[in-house]
């Protein structure tokens, strides 16, 4: 079984790439943003999965361990073959899979191209408990800040706050996360709202 290739790019093609090891040219299906790493004549590395059927063998190819161990989660939920699989990583990074999952956010989740609302919903419900609380840094161990995906405490107060602002529930997240992690996970809800609210501000400056 095919786990890396390490060659030159020989041809890109909307969701594919020809990496040329040595002479033999291997077709890997790609998300966008691993396909934007490439150039055509350059060498790459690309960690693969494949997947082994009675008519095909296809290779899908990952930038970092990172992409490729969220494909794999991802194709865990009913309805996310690899083709959606490599639509949501490319329509959302891997910190932006958290925290629209975290956040419950179904707007996120169905950016990517083939996911409608049910698949989105059966997304965030099968996955909210398996990212853990990777999408709340420091105030995952904040008292009151719960298991798994869920918020409870100072940190849902403020991402709630920030949510009726206008702000998405994974822009909110975000923000209170990156807030958090620079105010601790003592930090009062006042404190993380403002905290927030600075970030918020600062990526929009910064587009």
């Amino acid at each position: 079984m095919i786990a890396k290739l390490t060659g030159i790019v020989d041809f890109q093609g909307e969701d594919w790439a020809v990496v040329d090891v040595s002479g033999v040219g291997y077709r890997v299906f790609c998300s966008g943003r691993t396909l934007g790493r490439m150039t055509v004549g350059e060498a790459v590395t690309v960690l693969v999965e494949t997947h082994v059927r009675e008519d095909h063998i296809h290779l899908y190819g990952f930038a970092d361990a990172m992409e490729r161990d969220w494909f794999r989660l991802l194709t865990t939920v009913q309805g996310v073959g690899a083709k959606v699989g490599l639509g949501i990583l490319t329509a959302l990074s891997a910190d932006a899979l958290v925290r629209a999952i975290a956040a419950q956010d179904r707007a996120a989740i169905r950016q990517a191209s083939g996911v409608g609302a049910k698949l989105a919903g059966r997304i965030l419900s099968e996955l909210k408990d398996k990212v853990g609380a990777l999408a709340l840094g420091p105030l995952a161990a904040s008292p009151g800040a719960g298991d798994g995906g869920g918020l409870r405490g100072p940190a849902a107060d403020a991402v709630s706050a920030l949510v009726n602002l206008g702000y998405t529930p994974s822009e909110a997240l975000g923000a209170v996360s990156r807030a958090g992690g620079r105010l601790g996970p003592e930090a009062p809800v006042e404190a993380l709202i403002q905290g927030g609210l600075v970030e918020l501000g600062a990526r929009e400056q910064s587009r």
